[in-house]
């Protein structure tokens, strides 16, 4: 027998999900059969004849875990989604677990958290692989192992464009890959950014940092892509806590201090980035980008819709101002 679990972030998007599966199905990969059983929701009931310890969906789970192959082949089965397993389910497939048959090989894919029934018998039997977060220079390096495996070349500036439309979604650039072997000509990095429209959810530290660099053009379209999946509200959310904790940093004697009025520790990278850049802005300017705040908060609460964007655009344009210093420098 095979056991493997892949645990992934709790926040799984669709490019860490796609890794776990490929890791999954890595795993079991060459079987003779295959069973594959999506966990549904905690919150989903079912009237089934178990008086309620195994839902439904679930059912097809224990015979494949009690019978190996009749004809010695090798059998598969893959449970995704294991964090959704309620307690009695759990404790049934890890008593399973055990007692697998030789020929039997499994592999679980969990956001966040294995069921600790499972997870404890996984650690004495099987083995447990981590998927983290994934980056847009974690898509570049798969983008580049994908294009070598499907023997696809792409110039340095398609593959970028690849990575601004999609991000870390892995099962997006492979969809949009698939597309690609398909065509008789390979489009231009223009081309690719026109044809694949869609992108997505935009981490926010990426606009941040484009608006604490000045970096009008890139701010710009960080906006774009975060605003394609996401409320404006949420960002100027993120953009109010960050230029408090920025107040705090630039009123705060040293970094310890600093930490303990943000309730942090002194060596949290955000910490540590606040710290860094407390001289860069000044006072006058702290206050004026939180005024800006609060009227587009105003606005984008009473106006109309398709207003919203544009109040953004203007606030972004703005900010590229006052978090970077440029402001400042051109008065000096």
């Amino acid at each position: 027998m095979s056991i493997l679990a892949v645990v992934g972030p709790r926040d799984a998007g669709p490019g860490e999900r796609q890794k776990m599966l490929e890791q999954a199905h890595a795993h079991l990969e060459g079987a003779d059969s295959f069973v594959r059983v999506d966990v549904p929701g905690k919150g989903t009931t079912t009237d089934d004849d178990t008086g309620g310890v195994m839902r439904t969906d679930l059912e097809a789970v224990i015979p494949a875990l009690q019978s190996g192959s009749l004809f010695g082949g090798r059998e598969a089965v893959m449970v995704v989604d294991a964090q959704n397993l309620l307690k009695a389910e759990a404790q049934i497939i890890a008593d399973l677990l055990v007692d697998l048959p030789e020929d039997l090989h499994i592999a679980f894919t969990s956001t966040g958290a294995l069921p600790a029934s499972i997870s404890k018998v996984v650690k004495e039997s099987g083995e447990v692989v981590s998927v983290k977060k994934l980056r847009e220079r974690d898509a570049g390096e798969w983008l580049a192992s994908a294009l070598k495996r499907r023997k696809l070349k792409l110039p340095a500036e398609a593959r970028s464009a690849l990575i601004q439309r999609f991000g870390s979604d892995l099962a997006a650039l492979s969809g949009a890959l698939d597309q690609l072997e398909l065509a008789d000509e390979l489009p231009s990095a223009e081309e690719l950014i026109e044809r694949f429209r869609t992108r997505p959810d935009e981490p926010v530290w990426l606009y941040a940092d484009a608006v604490s660099a000045g970096d009008v053009g890139q701010a710009l379209r960080r906006l774009t892509d975060y605003l394609t999946h996401s409320h404006p509200l949420v960002l100027l959310a993120y953009l109010e806590n960050d230029l408090k904790r920025r107040a705090m940093a630039a009123a705060a004697p040293d970094i310890a201090t600093f930490a303990a009025w943000s309730g942090t520790s002194a060596d949290h990278y955000p910490t540590k980035k606040a710290w860094g850049v407390r001289g860069r802005t000044s006072d006058s300017e702290l206050r004026r980008a939180l005024d800006a705040i609060s009227r587009a908060d105003q606005h984008l609460k009473s106006a109309p819709e398709d207003t919203h964007r544009l109040t953004m655009e203007r606030l972004t344009v703005a900010l590229c101002r006052w978090y970077s210093g440029s402001a400042a420098r051109r008065t000096a």
